[in-house]
């Protein structure tokens, strides 16, 4: 499952865009350089997410909407279109 793919199946699951989950983020004082253990609890306590899906907000949370291009451009399920990731919804993603 590619990077984006992940924060799409997470808006499915919960009905909140990663921007939201940033905002929300926030309010807890979750950010650049909190540890994964305790925004991945809030996750699945709140949101019954498991670890892979917790793992891809983490990213975003600490890190931003960045990715390594090691998969960007591959073919198949891992590969993601580009290395900056669409946190505004899946309806409105224009490279979608």
């Amino acid at each position: 499952m590619s990077f984006q793919a992940y924060l799409d199946n997470i808006e499915t699951k919960t009905g909140l865009t990663p921007r939201q989950f940033l905002a929300l983020a926030d309010e807890r004082g979750f950010g650049p350089g909190t540890k994964a253990g305790p925004i991945l609890q809030w996750l699945k306590d709140d949101y019954d997410l498991g670890r892979g899906h917790g793992m891809a907000l983490v990213h975003v949370i600490t890190k931003g909407p960045k990715i390594s291009d090691a998969h960007v451009g591959r073919p198949g399920p891992h590969g993601d279109a580009t290395d900056e990731l669409w946190l505004d919804g899946a309806a409105s993603n224009p490279r979608a």
